[in-house]
């Protein structure tokens, strides 16, 4: 029961901290949250929890979720070339973290580091991980801001950004879930096994998407000085034309 309620505090914090970096640093807010949270979600996926009712599940997944959630207010707000940025500013941060620590790693430690040990645990993953989670973050994000532009085409009204946005996450999660899982533990774990971590790493996403859904519309209600002038620009652009 502690871990359920701890871990309803961590999402409340996760997702404070999401609204407050785009409050005070607004566009550039989101980029410095998606180059921060695709390393600490790779990060925190290492330490496995139990939950009420024997449920296994990693950490990880609140991280992750603000990511979807970052693409498509970017995609809300700024378009859906705003949003692609930010995935591949996202990519390379990942592949170099991944690489620049696994070039740590090699070097020697002193007889008196007490750090090689700890590092190796954390960042010594295998390389069938860390080619599971690039390639599943790649697909997925992609797809999610493709999804979005087009639910919008259909659902494009401000009361119907909760179809866009869930409708979007939802199926790139379980996209995400499954591309990772199937390359990170397919022949690790017979198949029943392997289903069940599958199915509840998608469900505590599919959860926590929803769970979002109100930060979503709290962060789309931000105005910023850049964004306005930026608008009186292209109206002023529009009318000289």
């Amino acid at each position: 029961m502690f871990n359920l309620l701890w871990g309803i505090l961590f999402v409340i914090v996760n997702f404070a901290f999401f609204l407050v970096c785009y409050r005070l640093f607004g566009k550039k807010g989101l980029y410095a949250w998606v180059g921060i949270a695709t390393v600490i979600a790779n990060i925190q996926v290492a330490k496995t929890i139990e939950m009420p009712f024997g449920i296994v599940m990693t950490l990880g997944n609140t991280m992750y979720v603000t990511l979807y959630l970052t693409s498509d207010l970017l995609n809300e707000k700024h378009g859906r070339a705003e949003a692609r940025n930010a995935v591949w500013f996202g990519f390379f941060t990942l592949l170099m973290t991944t690489a620049i620590m696994q070039m740590v790693l090699v070097f020697e430690p002193q007889e008196t580091d007490i750090a090689q040990s700890s590092l190796t645990t954390i960042f010594g993953l295998m390389p069938r991980l860390a080619l599971g989670s690039l390639t599943a973050y790649f697909i997925s994000q992609f797809l999610d801001v493709r999804l979005y532009a087009w639910i919008r085409k259909y659902y494009g009204s401000s009361r119907q950004l909760w179809i866009r946005s869930n409708g979007s996450t939802m199926i790139s999660s379980f996209v995400d879930t499954l591309i990772f899982c199937t390359i990170a533990f397919a022949g690790l774990y017979d198949l029943k096994v392997w289903t069940e971590i599958l199915l509840t790493t998608y469900l505590s996403k599919f959860l926590l998407t929803g769970a979002g859904t109100p930060i979503l519309y709290i962060a789309r209600s931000f105005s910023f000085a850049e964004e306005t002038g930026a608008r009186k620009d292209n109206d002023g652009a529009k009318l000289e034309l």
